[in-house]
C-alpha cells in the first residue's frame, strides 16, 4: 500500500469530513456519493488506501464485490429503480477522479441523462486476424507472464484504430471501413508458437513450397 497524494476518501474514513455511511465492516465502508447520478448512488470503498485495480489485493477486491452484491437489492428497493450500473474507474484515462479504489453502485432510470454507451459508437470492427492475435497474446500472458513480457519486446502485432469518428450501427457493420492488415491484402498471418506466443508470418512466406528458400 503506497499513498503518495492527499486522499479525500481517507479523510472521510478517518472522520475528518462528513460522510453518510450506509454499511460498514472491518475492511470496507460503503457511503453515499455526494455527486450522485440518481438518488441511492453508493460508493463501496476499502478502509485501506489502494489507488487502483493494479495494486488492490485480490481478496479485498473480491470482498468489495461481495458487498456490492449484498447492497444492490437494498439500493434498488430504496431508490425505486430496477436497473443498476456497477462501475469501477481505474486510472485517470478511465475517469478515476479520486486516487482511492472504489466501486460505484448507480441506480438507473430511463432518460436520466447518464450513459456508458457500449458498444462504443466510435469503434470500428477490427479484422478477425487482429482479434485472434490479441486473444493469443492474452492467453500467453495468463499462462506465462515472463514469456509474454519478452514477446512484447520482440513481436509487434497489428493494431486497429481506437479513436474513429462516431458512426451509425449500420456503418459499423460495413467492414470496408476496417483498418489493419488482412491475410490477403496486407500479407500478414498470425500463428501461435510453441509457447503460445504470436509469430508473424507473411502470406508469401507461408505459401513457399518445402525446400524453396
Amino acid at each position: 500500500m503506497i499513498k503518495l497524494a492527499h486522499c479525500t476518501f481517507c479523510d472521510m474514513i478517518h472522520g475528518a469530513a462528513e460522510v453518510s455511511i450506509c454499511h460498514e465492516d472491518s475492511r470496507a465502508i460503503p457511503f453515499m456519493d455526494v455527486q450522485p447520478v440518481n438518488n441511492g448512488h453508493v460508493l463501496v470503498v476499502p478502509r485501506e488506501h489502494y489507488e487502483s485495480i493494479n495494486d488492490i489485493p485480490r481478496d479485498l477486491a473480491l470482498h468489495l464485490y461481495k458487498l456490492t452484491l449484498d447492497l444492490a437489492p437494498a439500493i434498488r428497493r430504496v431508490a425505486g429503480a430496477d436497473d443498476l450500473n456497477v462501475v469501477v474507474n481505474s486510472g485517470e484515462a478511465a475517469g478515476q477522479d479520486e486516487p482511492h479504489y472504489h466501486v460505484h453502485i448507480i441506480p438507473r432510470r430511463q432518460g436520466d441523462g447518464f450513459d456508458i454507451p457500449l458498444p462504443f459508437g466510435g469503434s470500428q470492427m477490427p479484422d478477425r486476424t487482429i482479434l485472434d492475435a490479441y486473444a493469443a497474446r492474452i492467453i500467453a500472458a495468463l499462462r506465462d507472464p515472463i514469456t509474454a513480457a519478452a514477446m512484447d519486446r520482440t513481436v509487434a502485432i497489428p493494431v486497429f484504430e481506437e479513436s474513429a469518428p462516431v458512426r451509425s450501427r449500420s456503418e459499423r457493420a460495413d467492414t470496408s471501413h476496417v483498418r489493419g492488415p488482412t491475410s490477403q491484402a496486407d500479407g500478414w498471418q498470425p500463428r501461435e508458437g510453441a509457447h503460445g506466443e504470436v509469430v508473424p508470418e507473411s502470406s508469401s512466406e507461408s505459401k513457399k513450397p518445402p525446400g524453396d528458400e
